[in-house]
């Protein structure tokens, strides 16, 4: 894509390429990785996210982009205050496409698609392919070819997966994960997964209370709390990371040595997203997935079940 772009101009507020992403830390990610790979092509670029003034980026789409990296919302909402123009053939890169389905971002996609032209290159990047994401190819994409990487739901080899049993409730969960960490003499980054924001709050407060270097992240948190707390976990001055699935899963965080699920997640597929921030580049990783009592009676009861039913 950069090669593509060296080659021509941008005109203002009418980009050449947009880049959608579901969240402001992987939308600020490609930003990062944009100005890394096109050091040298002297190209422009604009990062459209939530939680920053709109001047500045209104500013830049005045000069002209050639790429434009957005979360959804903020590129309709400069859209419908006149300051962006989508009628230029422009390539389009969908990404995180099956995270977009889960936070609800999909009619936003669909009408940001309609307002691009159907000349343009479309791109989706998802990790997996439901019926809605599927759809949405179908609807928007002409002849399309697939590509896939990997197996769905497969986790690297270089990650060791642990199942550790709880026997209590919440807190007998967050005094397991204290002794896990200090069992295992964890001096690495990690990272801590929750369902719910107010449970990744109370597990953040109590590895704080009991000496543990920790912080939240979360979809509530004020924008800048949520850079700062990822630019310090990257640097190592945060050692544990606590974090709900939604704010986890694409983050690109070097050396992550262990992943610790405290909620068992909803499905296989959003367990290997997880567990793939570490095990990364080689290196081996750890995850380990606490599991309490009443997931435990489900899992028996459903081996009851399919043992009946065989």
């Amino acid at each position: 894509m950069i090669e593509i772009l060296a080659r021509g101009r941008a005109k203002a507020r009418m980009p050449r390429t947009l880049i959608l992403e579901p969240t402001r830390e992987l939308a600020a990610q490609v930003a990062e990785s944009f100005e890394r790979y096109g050091n040298y092509h002297k190209l422009s670029m604009a990062l459209l996210i939530g939680g920053v003034s709109f001047d500045d980026q209104d500013k830049k789409l005045d000069r002209g982009v050639d790429v434009l990296i957005a979360t959804p919302g903020r590129l309709l909402d400069h859209f419908e205050r006149g300051k962006l123009m989508m009628t230029r053939r422009a390539d389009s890169v969908i990404d995180e496409a099956d995270r977009m389905l889960d936070m609800g971002f999909i009619p936003d996609v669909e009408r940001i698609a309609k307002l691009t032209p159907f000349t343009r290159q479309t791109l989706f990047y998802s990790a997996t392919m439901p019926p809605e994401i599927q759809r949405l190819t179908d609807q928007f994409l002409s002849s399309p070819v697939r590509v896939e990487v990997s197996r769905p739901a497969t986790a690297a080899t270089t990650i060791k997966q642990i199942a550790v049993t709880v026997p209590g409730g919440d807190w007998s969960k967050r005094e397991s994960l204290r002794r896990l960490i200090r069992e295992h003499d964890v001096k690495k980054r990690h990272r801590f997964s929750a369902i719910a924001n107010a449970m990744v709050d109370v597990l953040a407060k109590s590895l704080q209370k009991h000496g543990f270097s920790a912080a939240p992240l979360h979809g509530d948190l004020d924008q800048s709390v949520r850079t700062r707390t990822l630019e310090a976990f990257r640097a190592g001055e945060i050692a544990i990371l606590v974090a709900s699935d939604v704010a986890a899963r694409g983050l690109d965080i070097p050396a992550v040595s262990h992943i610790f699920n405290s909620t068992y997640p909803s499905s296989l597929t959003t367990t290997s997203i997880v567990i793939g921030r570490t095990g990364r580049a080689g290196r081996i990783g750890h995850a380990f997935m606490l599991v309490g009592p009443a997931r435990r009676k489900k899992r028996r009861s459903d081996r009851e079940a399919d043992r009946v039913a065989n």
